[in-house]
C-alpha cells in the first residue's frame, strides 16, 4: 500500500521505515551512514512518512497557540470566566510551553527522543479532551497548562527526530520545508479554524480537534527510527534556572497587556527572571553537562539563527495580533470573516515555507536564503503601514498578506535549517529546544512592548481629534512599523553571523 502527499511542488510517497544509524556532523567532518541493505527506494519511502509524522506534530502544537483567539468571547460566555482571567486561557498554554521548553529538549536526549515525543503528544491529547469536557473556567485554564507542557515535551522530539532521520543537504532541505510550512500554515490557520468551528459547531471543538490528529500522529511514531543515545547527564541547577527564569520572563511579560509596567508583580517577575537566567548562564559555564552543550554555540551560523528566530517573531505575532484588530475594531468583520481573511496569508506561508524556502536554500547561500525572506517579510509588512480606515483589502490587505506570509514561511525554514545544521545526533534535542523557546519567548515579549507602544499611540491621536477608527488604525500602523525594523535588523544579524563558507560546506554534506 501506498499514499502520497504534495506539498510546494514535492511529492511524498509513504510505504516502509527508513532504518538511520548516523548523523552527520560537519563541523568533525563525518558523513551519515545507513544500513547498506536499503534501497533508494525503500529509503525515500521512509523519509516521506518520518516527514509527515514530524510535520503534522509541529502544526497541532503551532496551531493551538493561535486556534483559541477567536473563541474566547464565546468561551467567556460558556464558562462565566471574568475578563480579567479569559486571557489566561491563552497564557497558561504560552507559559508552560515556552517555559519548559529547554528542559524538555535535554530530557528527550537523555530519556530517548521518540518516548518523549510519545508522552508529549499524550498529555497534550489527553489535555484537548479534558480541556474540551471543562464546566468551567479554572478547569479550562489547568487542561491549557497541561496542553503546553505536552507541546513542550512533543516539539523539541519532533525537530530533533528530523535532524537525526535526514541527512544535511537536498533531503533535509525538502523535510524543513514541509516542518517550516506547517510552522507558517499553523499559526494562521488557528485563526482561521477556530473562527468556522466557533460559529459551526461551538468552541469545545477547538479542542476536540486535537484529538484524532494525535492519534494518527501516534499511530505514525513507530515508524520513526532514532540512533542509539548516550546516557547524557540533565544538569538539574541550570535546569531549574533555565526554566523559572524562562516562566517568569514569560508570566511578567503576559501581564504587562493587562497591568502595565509598573506593577508590581510584572517588576518581581522581570526582576527575578533577569537573576535566574544569569544564575542559568553561571551554570552553564560551571557545569561538566551544561544544559547547553557548548558544542551548540561554537557555530555562529547557529546562534545567529536563535537570536534571529527571537526578533523575527516578536515581529510576526505583532503582525498577526495587529492585523486582527484592525479587522475586527476598525473593519467590523465578525471572528468567521476575520479568520477567512487569514487565507492570503496561509497561501503565502505554504508557498515560501514548502516551496521557495527550500529552493533558496539549495541556490543560494545561506545568509543570502535568510536575508530574502527577511527582506520579503520586511516588503509585505510595510505594505500593511498603508492601510487606512477605509482601505480596499484588495489593494492592500489582501496583496500584503500574501507577501508578508510568504517572508515569514522563507524565513521559517531557512532559519530553521541554519539553526540546527551540524549538529551532533546527541543534542538535536536541546539545540531544536532553543529555537523554540527562543520563538516563544520573542513573540510574547515582542507583543507585550508593541502593544504598549499602540495603544499609547492611539491614545495620542484620539486626544489630537481623530475618530476612534483612525486613531485604532494609527496605533496598529505604530506597531507593523516597528516589526518592518525588527526584519531589517533580523537582516543586519545574519550577514554579520551566518558565514558565506558554511553555505557550501552544507551543500557538499
Amino acid at each position: 500500500m501506498r499514499a502520497g502527499l504534495r506539498l510546494g511542488g514535492w511529492s511524498i510517497g509513504i510505504r516502509t521505515p527508513y532504518q538511520f544509524v548516523g548523523v552527520a556532523n560537519i563541523s568533525e567532518g563525518k558523513r551519515p551512514m545507513y544500513q547498506q541493505e536499503q534501497s533508494h527506494d525503500v529509503a525515500g519511502r521512509g523519509l516521506g512518512v518520518a516527514t509527515f509524522v514530524i510535520a503534522l506534530a509541529r502544526f497541532i502544537v503551532v496551531l493551538d497557540g493561535t486556534i483559541m483567539i477567536v473563541a474566547l468571547p464565546s468561551i467567556q460566555n460558556s464558562l462565566h470566566i471574568t475578563l480579567s482571567n479569559l486571557n489566561w486561557v491563552i497564557n497558561s498554554y504560552a507559559l508552560t510551553f515556552g517555559g519548559l521548553m529547554l528542559v524538555a529538549g535535554r530530557a528527550g536526549d537523555r530519556y530517548g527522543r521518540k518516548s518523549v515525543f510519545r508522552v508529549g503528544l499524550v498529555l497534550f491529547g489527553a489535555a484537548s479532551l479534558a480541556g474540551g469536557l471543562a464546566t468551567d473556567g479554572a478547569t479550562l485554564i489547568a487542561c491549557r497548562a497541561v496542553q503546553g507542557i505536552g507541546a513542550a515535551l512533543a516539539t523539541p522530539g519532533a525537530l530533533s527526530l528530523l535532524v537525526s532521520t535526514f541527512p544535511e543537504g537536498r533531503a533535509r532541505s525538502k523535510a524543513l520545508g514541509l516542518y517550516g510550512a506547517a510552522t507558517a500554515l499553523a499559526a494562521v490557520l488557528g485563526l482561521l479554524a477556530g473562527g468556522v468551528l466557533t460559529t459551526y459547531v461551538g468552541w469545545r471543538w477547538v479542542l476536540f480537534v486535537n484529538v484524532p490528529i494525535v492519534l494518527a500522529i501516534l499511530l505514525g511514531v513507530g515508524r520513526l527510527v532514532e540512533p542509539a543515545l548516550e546516557r547524557i547527564r540533565i544538569d538539574i541547577p541550570g535546569a531549574l534556572a533555565g526554566t523559572l527564569g524562562v516562566g517568569a520572563l514569560i508570566f511578567g511579560v503576559n501581564r504587562v497587556g493587562e497591568h502595565g509596567w509598573s506593577d508590581a508583580i510584572v517588576t518581581a517577575c522581570l526582576a527575578g527572571a533577569v537573576v535566574l537566567l544569569i544564575l542559568f548562564v553561571i551554570a552553564q559555564r560551571t557545569s561538566p553537562a551544561p544544559m547547553i552543550p557548548r558544542e551548540v554555540l561554537t557555530d555562529p551560523g547557529r546562534v545567529g539563527a536563535n537570536v534571529v528566530t527571537f526578533i523575527q517573531s516578536a515581529g510576526m505575532f505583532t503582525t498577526y495580533f495587529f492585523l486582527t484588530l484592525y479587522m475586527q475594531d476598525v473593519l467590523g468583520y465578525s471572528a468567521l470573516r476575520t479568520g477567512l481573511m487569514y487565507l492570503p496569508f496561509a497561501v503565502g506561508s505554504g508557498l515560501g515555507a514548502g516551496g521557495i524556502g527550500p529552493r533558496l536554500l539549495s541556490r543560494l547561500p545561506e545568509r543570502a536564503a535568510l536575508s530574502a525572506g527577511l527582506l520579503v517579510a520586511a516588503a509585505g509588512t510595510g505594505w500593511l503601514c498603508l492601510l487606512t480606515p477605509d482601505s480596499s483589502i484588495f489593494t492592500v490587505l489582501i496583496p500584503a498578506s500574501v507577501v508578508t506570509g510568504a517572508g515569514i514561511g522563507i524565513v521559517a525554514t531557512t532559519a530553521t535549517s541554519i539553526g540546527v545544521r551540524g549538529i551532533d545526533s546527541s543534542e538535536a534535542g536541546i539545540g531544536s529546544a532553543m529555537l523554540t523557546a527562543g520563538g516563544q519567548v520573542g513573540g510574547a515579549l515582542g507583543l507585550a512592548v508593541l502593544a504598549t507602544v499602540a495603544a499609547t499611540t492611539t491614545r495620542h491621536a484620539a486626544a489630537g481629534g481623530h475618530t476612534m477608527r483612525e486613531a485604532l488604525t494609527t496605533g496598529y500602523l505604530a506597531g507593523f512599523a516597528i516589526a518592518v525594523g525588527l526584519y531589517l535588523l533580523c537582516v543586519l544579524i545574519t550577514f554579520l553571523t551566518v558565514r558565506p563558507a558554511t553555505a557550501a560546506r552544507a551543500a557538499a554534506g
